[in-house]
């Protein structure tokens, strides 16, 4: 998962540092092909899901940084064929912290076809294919035009990591090494997310949820770097993130359904 620009190095790295950290032979680990469809793409329910997120560092104890991100996921047609189209717009303090993105997944398999982002103004857009990913020639300003990679296999968008989570099949004790790529950015490389346990957390309106817990961690050079997510049992729903790095966190909380839905309110106007 890509992580707000305006972040220090040390967190920027740490998308880099979980993808290229884990051992994926042990036999106790679920590999998630494209190919074998493992992914229940009924449990991924369209509609719009926001999250507060938020950085705490241990040398400022007393001062936050925010992002809101907005994540609408909708089944469309496309030349045919059932796919999931997820609109995202993170919002920050200033026009820097803003970027938007479009990705489109098959509804059968959630094999990628196209991904597109705008940060800073600049825009990256790219044709997905199971056995490479080209810029898109016929998108205007496109700043990834001229990109190309062949892919050894089929391979997962790490942009929707939180849609992909909530189609795991999550049990005790499972394991599952998920082959993940970053459009534009190095290699597919697989990455490594155990379930630890449960856990009953508490949503805004009192109710107790209980949970699976589904850890990502790394070391490097000395320094242990974690992620942890919580997802609902029930509906599998994606409640909570936390990320452990050296020198802070980073916190991820989805909103309940009576946040406003900042597009559409300023679309409006």
């Amino acid at each position: 998962m890509k992580l707000p620009l305006i972040t220090n190095s040390i967190i920027a790295g740490l998308t880099l540092l979980f993808a290229t950290q884990h051992n994926v032979a042990s036999a106790q680990v679920d590999t998630i092909h494209v190919k074998d469809k493992r992914l229940n793409t009924a449990a991924l329910k369209p509609g719009l899901r926001q999250y507060l997120v938020y950085f705490q560092s241990e040398k400022s104890p007393k001062t936050l940084r925010f992002w809101f991100w907005l994540r609408d996921t909708r089944i469309v047609d496309r030349k045919g064929e059932k796919v999931f189209a997820t609109t995202q717009h993170w919002y920050g303090a200033d026009t820097l912290s803003y970027r938007t993105g479009y990705s489109v997944n098959r509804v059968k398999d959630f094999s990628p076809v196209y991904h597109s982002e705008t940060t800073n103004g600049k825009i990256g857009a790219y044709n997905w294919d199971t056995d490479k990913i080209s810029g898109a020639d016929t998108v205007a300003l496109n700043q990834k035009k001229d990109f190309k990679l062949n892919f050894d296999e089929a391979c997962f968008n790490w942009n929707l990591d939180i849609e992909t989570f909530e189609m795991l099949p999550l049990a005790a004790g499972k394991s599952f090494a998920i082959n993940f790529y970053d459009a534009g950015f190095g290699k597919p490389s697989f990455v490594v997310y155990k379930v630890t346990g449960s856990e009953l957390i508490t949503t805004y309106d009192g109710q107790k949820v209980d949970c699976w817990k589904l850890l990502n961690e790394s070391d490097n050079a000395g320094r242990h770097f974690t992620q942890t997510f919580w997802i609902s049992k029930k509906g599998h729903e994606f409640l909570k993130e936390e990320d452990s790095f050296p020198g802070g966190y980073r916190y991820k909380i989805k909103m309940p359904a009576t946040a406003p839905d900042l597009v559409k309110r300023f679309a409006a106007k």
